[in-house]
């Protein structure tokens, strides 16, 4: 046993300190960003903000809305093949999805059949709830080998070590985040995660260190959040929460107190695996809760105000672009982050 004496912080424990700017407007602040990768001749441009792969937020529709605004979308985990022939049919860019796939069989015969209708498809995600096993770091070497002009994302962890084995066993970018997300218990559960903040900081410095790079996932709750994760290091933010409840959403509006509201679920939460397990297995618990999040329209409004809001930060603290937001960054420790009198949303 062991204990860590290092302060770990997350999004809610600091602020952006702000600093002299010679951008005139947040107009100049350049948020698209130009990626080439460890493993692949590929190269990406977009806006680097990631609908998550929960089957509620990320759906085709969402795929739809945010790939004409330059977003990436991970299709959710338990699509099928069939249902990646919406691309074509939607009009969706093959560069701004992702196929999620986990370790069984049937996934990997799933991720196959997706690439031989859609060899167009850019991105693969390995999506595991803990990536710390040695089968996992088999697996990403297993599916670079098989794909090797692929992007492959793979996590989830928090800790550098573990950062470099996956991006040195062929994953581009490492998925960071444990614990952090708003319907995760996993945390309360097993007593097991690390600050996001921090866990993007280490894991964005090994990252970077080896030539890969990581993708915040989890612990953001408004654009100043989103924000903070770019100038922690990370090169791509995964939403949830703050996509959940929209248009592109699945799941049925249900109606309380004249109110309109969608589900919303952990992926391993007892609704998930009741909807896909066939039930809670005897030798694990629930890692996530269920909750409805009100009715927010289409996600257009969102996204503009995420971008909004990060193209505001760089204005504040001097980043032309938000490629230069973590060497422009600094953070200050703090005990409030806003003065909610009248409330969060004023």
């Amino acid at each position: 046993m062991r204990i860590e004496q290092d302060i770990k912080l997350d999004y809610k424990d600091v602020l952006l300190r702000p600093k002299r700017s010679v951008l005139g407007s947040r107009k100049e602040a350049i948020l698209k960003r130009e990626f080439q990768f460890r493993h692949t001749d590929t190269v990406w441009c977009g806006h680097p903000i990631v609908a998550s792969n929960m089957d509620h937020v990320g759906t085709m529709e969402m795929a739809y809305a945010l790939a004409h605004q330059g977003l990436l979308t991970c299709i959710y985990k338990y699509a099928t093949h069939k249902e990646f022939d919406q691309l074509q049919n939607m009009d969706i860019p093959g560069n701004m999805v992702a196929v999620s796939v986990g370790l069984k069989d049937d996934d990997k015969q799933n991720l196959r059949r997706v690439f031989e209708r859609h060899p167009e498809v850019m991105f693969i995600c390995i999506d595991v709830a803990n990536g710390y096993s040695e089968r996992f770091s088999k697996y990403v070497k297993k599916i670079r080998k098989e794909y090797p002009d692929k992007i492959i994302i793979a996590g989830n962890v928090v800790t550098g070590e573990m950062t470099e084995e996956l991006i040195l066993n062929g994953a581009d970018i490492v998925k960071v985040g444990i614990g952090s997300g708003s319907v995760c218990t996993t945390r309360l559960q097993t007593g097991v995660g690390y600050p996001q903040l921090s866990a993007v900081i280490e894991c964005a410095d090994a990252a970077h260190g080896v030539g890969g790079h990581i993708m915040a996932d989890g612990g953001c709750v408004c654009p100043g959040d989103v924000a903070k994760a770019f100038g922690g290091g990370a090169d791509f933010v995964m939403l949830g929460g703050m996509l959940a409840g929209h248009d592109e959403c699945s799941g049925e509006i249900v109606e309380e107190n004249g109110q309109r509201f969608k589900q919303f679920y952990g992926m391993s939460s007892d609704t998930a695996m009741n909807k896909y397990s066939g039930g809670v297995a005897d030798y694990r618990s629930s890692e996530g809760k269920t909750v409805n999040v009100p009715c927010k329209g289409p996600v257009r409004e969102t996204v503009y105000n995420i971008l909004g809001g990060l193209r505001s930060a760089c204005t504040y603290i001097g980043a032309s672009a938000i490629r230069h937001m973590p060497k422009c960054a600094t953070f200050v420790r703090v005990t409030q982050q806003s003065n909610e009198v009248f409330g969060k949303n004023g």
